[in-house]
């Protein structure tokens, strides 16, 4: 057939089709907007492919014995703006209430200049965590302004670029006072918040740490087996210590000082640094985040330099950005420290993190560059001058104030709580009650005088607006004047937080650095078990409103019922995706959700008497945090091998599950696997597993080739985590927000996390987030992608993403490339990976180079030398075009014909476009060109090229950033 003919009668199917489709009834179908390639495009892929339908290629390649042969019982699709419509109706049911709880979650003014250039603009949103860091500095540079601003403000030498929240930070802080100590008691203040006491429970029972309650703070007896010291800074009723004894005793008993802080009140108070503490942690939430019932909100920890090794940097959690230097010389940025961190150390690593919430952090970041040291300290100022007025008229009043010196929080025993409760409710305020008769007011940026009048109101105190005007600023204040607890050294010193205090100022900086960024707005992001797909404007609006944005976590639930709709909604369509009976949202990243999982399995095993199980099987071909998971939940990690095909090595597993039958927890499987194959044997592997005492544990990293087509809750796993921001279009935001809820089947269900204050399915215990319902706000993404899409749409996603992996798989083999590991009929599920190997022998290539000579064809390298050595592992999702996968299969290609010029002698073996790459515009103008190939060739490869985001530096230096650990320093300009 002629390819003039075949293009005219492919049109004239695709015609055919669409006229007598649902689709043509509907013409603003959102399906049609998420998915990339048109009718005709499909079409096109699947006759290259040589099949007639999604339904003959999916059914193809997903084994017969795990097919879902239903539809989804999911809503029927909606189109954008009957969603919102929607949507809006639900959350009306909340109500925002003026809410002075605290327990570190404060409201804050969040500039609009911030919310529209960076919280709703693409190009901070889509990029993925800066693996590649030549393309990449812009956010790089903000995260280091984070980590500066950290450090500056607890007074401690190396900062991480953001933790998942308070709660967990502080968990992670007691980890790593264990591990550097090699102790196991952990001493904590009693007056820690709850849910921070909540996740450290949590987390130390597994590995046997110790916690023993403080009984004096101010002055502790501590012994030689300490780990670590925890103390709330201000403590949760609001009160400020004195922490010279207790730092002073810990060290001289060998142990670590660890302070949970409020980091606006380090305007104020003595940092942790010039208290001589060891490590900080807290959250950053009121540096411009929304309350968003619970969250997205970017925690943090910094540590002291105790030696010169720099031992507690090089084993802090979390990912850190520092300097380097690229090949010119040039400082540039990088994630410093990998070789710690979960996907390279596995169940050794010092944490399982992985998301963290970059997205939060650098709005936080943003949120100090804007204000500056002036205008933070002016803000803490007027809060506390807000608190100082309040306990005074309280105790003027004769009301018992329990606390003299306090930054913002004040503990206060009302006469008549009845009354205190009804004209809370008459002025919509939420106070914090405690248990002994006494209410909790926390104060905050948005507080108005009109806000004091009321606060005064609640206990019978009348009072005029301009006395209180007049007064709040005249009032003695516990923080100012010669306080011994107030800050002594200055912070936020550095050029950055003092140039940028214009909006217009503000703009051109936060554009600059996403200028030298590459996003989804440029070009796809195949990065494998990444599932880089489309977020869609629509999904994202909603966390922005009122009703979403500005309510406190820990609000009465009378006043949240849309919340609670959207969350009964979504572990509705979620048990219905997945074919499991419950689920958990609490979860705030996929890690996370890995160790929910599994801490559910050990409660099981120990509720029916089998806690002696304690072996954890896990493929070679597994993510990086499933050993890390496993390891702190306190399972014994030993690894199944693969076959030859990429498959589980069925011999191999049926040996170990035999030789530990007695032993036995769990198997984590990744399904389909991370070498991007449907296995057949997923249910023998299960059944093998079960019939010996064993609970499965499927990752659901890589749902986005499941949804619609099987179900792991029906062919035999016992729990899943659900990455939000892969499959259900929560953004990835250069390195979070994540959610990781997870599903599991019914005898699982009572092992979920639970909440100390507000009990899930009736329990309070095993929380692994701050939060409830963990980063609530960003919940309302998913929800909206669920109802654009229905149940077809979510289908017709999978398969599309299925298909253009083979289209592509097909195209690169096609093209000189050899595609590892396929299934028996020689296709591969939404990921595959290609073999760089081969190159490294004959000329020198290896799989560094390709990817860094992707950057000069204008794309982001595929997911580099994991989870197989010297390859590319390449997911192309739904969302992209057949035109941009075109694009990306032509530069690979064109980079295959420059490693055979390579290998035939037509380029330098050690001076050529790959190994030179990326090239900078700086060095593509240089007048001194002494390169043995044309620049024409480094700048500008192909067509496209000409509008490609350029790399702002050449490749960087790994070794010396990691020799030379420098985390918090001037930004690259000043260098210049």
């Amino acid at each position: 057939m002629k390819p003039a003919r075949l293009l005219f009668d492919l049109r004239r199917h695709v015609a055919s089709r669409v006229v007598g489709s649902v689709r043509a009834f509907n013409y603003d179908c959102f399906a049609d907007r998420h998915i990339g390639p048109s009718e005709l495009q499909k079409q096109q892929m699947l006759q290259y492919m040589g099949f007639r339908d999604l339904d003959q290629l999916t059914n193809t390649n997903v084994p017969e014995n795990i097919k879902l042969n239903d539809e989804l019982h999911l809503p029927a699709a909606l189109d954008e703006w009957r969603m919102l419509t929607e949507l809006r109706e639900i959350v009306s049911a909340n109500h925002v209430y003026r809410s002075y709880i605290g327990m570190g979650f404060n409201d804050c003014i969040v500039p609009k200049v911030i919310i529209s250039n960076l919280l709703q603009n693409a190009g901070w949103t889509s990029p993925y965590t800066p693996y590649q860091p030549e393309i990449a500095q812009g956010r790089l540079e903000s995260l280091l302004n984070f980590q500066t601003m950290v450090s500056d403000l607890t007074g401690l030498e190396t900062s991480n670029a953001s933790l998942l929240d308070e709660a967990t930070a502080c968990a992670e802080a007691a980890c790593l006072a264990a591990r550097y100590t090699k102790r196991n008691t952990i001493l904590y203040d009693t007056k820690l918040h709850p849910q921070n006491f909540a996740v450290l429970k949590t987390r130390a029972e597994p590995l046997g740490i110790k916690l023993v309650p403080l009984e004096n703070v101010e002055n502790p007896s501590i012994s030689k087996d300490v780990a670590g010291v925890i103390v709330q800074y201000p403590n949760t009723e609001g009160k400020v210590y004195d922490l010279t004894k207790l730092i002073e005793n810990t060290h001289e008993a060998g142990g670590l000082a660890i302070l949970a802080c409020d980091i606006l009140s380090l305007t104020m108070l003595r940092s942790p640094g010039e208290l001589g503490a060891d490590i900080a942690i807290g959250s950053a939430q009121r540096f411009g985040l929304p309350l968003g019932y619970g969250g997205p909100h970017p925690a943090f920890m910094s540590v002291a330099k105790t030696n010169a090794k720099n031992t507690l940097a090089r084993m802090m959690p979390g990912r850190i950005v520092g300097v380097s230097r690229d090949a010119q010389g040039n400082p540039a940025y990088r994630l410093a420290l990998q070789t710690r961190e979960q996907h390279i150390r596995r169940d050794k690593a010092t944490s399982n993190i992985c998301t963290a919430q970059a997205l939060p952090a650098n709005i936080a970041a943003m949120y100090a560059v804007y204000h500056g040291p002036h205008r933070l300290a002016q803000i803490a100022k007027n809060i506390h001058k807000s608190a100082a007025y309040l306990a005074q008229r309280y105790a003027e009043a004769g009301l018992t104030v329990s606390h003299d010196v306090y930054f913002d929080t004040i503990k206060v025993k009302p006469k008549n709580l009845t009354d205190l409760r009804v004209r809370s409710e008459q002025k919509k305020i939420n106070l914090r009650h405690f248990d002994d008769g006494f209410v909790g007011i926390s104060v905050d940026e948005t507080v108005l005088p009109i806000d004091i009048q009321d606060l005064l109101y609640l206990f019978a105190i009348e009072e005029d607006i301009k006395s209180i005007e007049a007064q709040t600023s005249s009032t003695a204040s516990p923080l100012i004047g010669n306080s011994d607890h107030a800050r002594r050294t200055p912070f936020l010193t550095h050029e950055v937080f003092n140039s940028h205090h214009s909006e217009l100022q503000l703009i051109r900086y936060m554009k600059r650095l996403e200028n030298k960024d590459l996003s989804l707005v440029h070009s796809m992001i195949p990065l494998g078990s990444c599932t880089m797909k489309l977020n869609a404007s629509a999904e994202l609006i909603p966390m922005s409103w009122t009703r979403v944005a500005n309510i406190h976590p820990f609000a009465p639930i009378d006043q949240t019922r849309g919340f609670q709709r959207i969350f009964n909604d979504l572990e509705r369509w979620l048990c219905e995706v997945s074919g499991y009976d419950n689920f958990s949202l609490q979860p705030n990243s996929g890690a996370n959700g890995e160790y929910a999982g599994l801490l559910a399995i050990k409660g099981y095993l120990e509720s029916i008497g089998q806690e002696q199980r304690k072996i954890c099987l896990i493929p070679t071909s597994a993510h990086g945090t499933n050993p890390a998971s496993a390891h702190l939940a306190n399972f014994e990690v030993k690894v199944v091998e693969s076959d030859r095909h990429g498959n589980i090595n069925f011999k191999d597993l049926s040996a170990k599950v035999d030789q530990y039958k007695d032993r036995l927890a769990a198997i984590m499987v990744t399904y389909p696997s991370t070498h991007g194959v449907f296995e057949s044997s997923i249910v023998d592997v299960c059944n093998k597993v079960h019939e010996n005492g064993g609970q499965v544990y499927l990752d659901g990293a890589n749902f986005n080739a499941q949804v619609g087509l099987c179900r792991p809750g029906d062919y035999g796993s016992d729990v899943s985590h659900f990455n939000l921001h892969k499959t259900f279009c929560i953004p990835h935001g250069g390195g979070g927000p994540g959610a990781g809820p997870i599903g599991v089947k019914s005898h699982l269900a009572p092992f979920l996390p639970g909440h100390p204050l507000v009990p899930l399915l009736g329990r309070s215990e095993g929380a692994v987030a701050a939060t409830p319902w963990g980063s609530s706000s960003i919940l309302t993404i998913t929800w909206a992608y669920i109802r654009l899409m229905g149940g077809r749409g979510l289908k017709e996603a999978t398969q599309m993403s299925i298909l253009n992996a083979n289209y592509m798989a097909r195209r690169l083999e096609n093209g000189g490339y050899r595609i590892v590991y396929k299934d028996e009929q020689g296709l591969n599920a939404h990921e595959f990976i290609i073999d760089c190997k081969p190159f490294k022998k004959s000329a020198g290539i290896d799989v560094v180079d390709i990817a860094k000579r992707l950057m000069d064809y204008g794309f982001h390298s595929p997911t580099m030398a994991w989870p197989v050595h010297d390859c590319l592992m390449i997911e192309p999702t739904e969302s992209e075009s057949k035109d941009e996968m075109d694009r990306f299969v032509d530069s690979l290609i064109a980079i295959r014909e420059e490693i055979r010029q390579v290998e035939n002698g037509e380029l330098d073996k050690d001076v050529n476009p790959l190994k030179m790459a990326p090239h900078t515009l700086k060095v593509c103008l240089d007048s001194a060109w002494n390169r043995p190939y044309p620049r024409e060739l480094a700048a500008f490869p192909k067509p496209w090229c000409h509008h490609k985001l350029w790399p702002t530096v050449g490749r960087i230096d790994d070794q010396f950033g990691d020799r030379n650990l420098v985390c918090s320093c001037p930004p690259v300009d000043s260098y210049e």
